[in-house]
């Protein structure tokens, strides 16, 4: 980062208006391409870009030099993180009521079990507790826990979604983390269940293939068809 740079956000850190108006129009470009990733989702462009300068202030506030990393990489997930807290929050991004009844039951539920056994109870025991199927268990947990990083390893086969979807620059890899959930929840409900056993919970194909009741194969050509629709829908959204 340039020395001029530093000292302009140190000056908006010390409460200088100007300067801060001055590096949020510098920084117009980087707010838009985190933008474009949300566009579509009931919200007009011009507000997410309102909130946009929003969460690149919320940068510059943050940011410190010794954090070692540039601004712009600094600035990215913040910029991101308060579109993304917006749409969750306005319910442009929407888990149905049901699917967070179920969430909160399975939750209870896995509390209830691991006091009980004294141990992380298995999907099989949670849902002989809850009378719920294991792939509504998985599907639930998924939407409305935390976006997962693309870096998560899927247990004994050692790859990520990262890996299998693309090669990406350090920027790059923060907007398609954030991206990513989206891009799954447009997936048909079967290919959803897949991606998240696999790559959500770290299963490998033959559990998944337990899990829900089809051979390894199907799970095979279920998982190469989510990801290839993971693959064009991300790159739709650049």
């Amino acid at each position: 980062m340039s020395a001029e740079l530093y000292q302009d956000i140190r000056l908006a850190q010390q409460g200088n208006r100007d300067v801060a108006g001055t590096i949020v129009e510098e920084n117009a470009g980087l707010i838009w391409s985190v933008v474009r990733r949300f566009i579509g989702r009931g919200v007009d462009a011009e507000d997410l870009y309102q909130l946009g300068c929003v969460g690149l202030l919320k940068a510059i506030d943050g940011f410190d030099e010794s954090f070692g990393t540039r601004f712009s990489t600094y600035a990215v997930p913040k910029i991101s993180g308060e579109i993304r807290r917006f749409l969750r929050d306005d319910g442009a991004i929407k888990v149905s009521r049901g699917v967070k009844e179920q969430a909160s039951q399975i939750k209870a539920a896995r509390a209830a079990l691991e006091q009980r056994i004294g141990r992380e109870p298995t999907l099989s025991e949670i849902e002989h507790e809850t009378g719920i199927s294991a792939e509504d268990i998985v599907f639930a947990e998924t939407a409305t826990g935390p976006a997962e990083s693309l870096q998560k390893e899927t247990g004994e086969d050692g790859f990520c979604l990262e890996l299998v979807l693309g090669d990406y620059s350090a920027e790059e890899k923060m907007l398609e983390q954030v991206a990513l959930r989206a891009a799954i929840d447009r997936l048909p409900d079967r290919e959803k269940q897949v991606i998240a056993l696999r790559f959500f919970h770290g299963m490998t194909q033959q559990n998944c293939a337990r899990v829900l009741h089809v051979s390894q194969v199907q799970i095979s050509r279920l998982e190469r068809r989510a990801i290839d629709a993971l693959r064009e829908l991300l790159n739709t959204q650049e």
